[in-house]
C-alpha cells in the first residue's frame, strides 16, 4: 500500500487539531477519541481518491459520525445541568465549563456549526460543504444556535467565549 506512509504522517501531523475539534463536538474526551478514530478508519480505504484537502474529508467525517452518533445515544443518555463536583475555582475554567455546557443544548448540527464557525474558523461556505448542507441552512442553524446560547448564557458571556 503507497499510501501508507502518506496517511501516517498526516495522522502524526493533524491528530491533535482533529482531536481538538472532535472534542469540541462531543464534549467528552473518550467519545473524541473514539470518533476521531472512527473517522480515520473511514477515511483509510478512500485515502487514495483524496487528492486536496484530507482534513476537510476527515472533519466531514467526524461531524456526521457525531450526528449519527448522538442520535443513536440520544435515548440512552441522561443530561443534567450540575456537574457532579466542581475541581477548580478559576474563572478560565469556569467559563470553559460553562461554555460546554452551553454546548451540550445545542442540537448536532448547530453544535457542529458553531465549533466550525468560531473553533475552527470555517467560512459559511466551508462550514455548509462539510457539513453537507446549503449556506441558508448554515446561517438559520447559526442563529438557532446563537439564539439557543444566549438562552442558557448571559449575552456578555456568550460573546466573550465565542469571540
Amino acid at each position: 500500500m503507497s499510501d501508507r506512509p502518506d496517511f501516517e504522517a498526516f495522522v502524526v501531523a493533524r491528530s491533535g487539531a482533529l482531536l481538538r475539534t472532535a472534542y469540541l463536538l462531543t464534549g467528552h474526551g473518550a467519545d473524541a477519541e473514539d470518533l476521531l478514530q472512527r473517522a480515520l478508519i473511514k477515511a483509510v480505504p478512500a485515502w487514495s481518491r483524496i487528492d486536496h484537502d484530507p482534513e476537510s474529508y476527515v472533519r466531514k467525517i467526524m461531524v456526521r459520525e457525531n450526528i449519527s452518533r448522538w442520535r443513536g445515544r440520544r435515548w440512552r443518555e441522561v443530561t443534567t445541568d450540575r456537574l457532579p463536583e466542581s475541581p477548580s475555582s478559576d474563572p478560565a475554567i469556569e467559563d470553559r465549563l460553562a461554555l460546554a455546557a452551553a454546548l451540550a443544548t445545542l442540537a448536532p448540527r448547530q453544535r457542529a456549526v458553531i465549533v466550525l464557525r468560531y473553533f475552527e474558523d470555517r467560512t459559511e461556505a466551508e462550514t455548509a460543504e462539510l457539513l453537507g448542507i446549503s449556506v441558508g441552512t448554515v446561517k438559520s442553524q447559526h442563529r438557532d444556535a446563537i439564539a439557543r446560547l444566549r438562552a442558557v448564557l448571559p449575552v456578555a458571556e456568550v460573546a466573550s467565549l465565542l469571540g
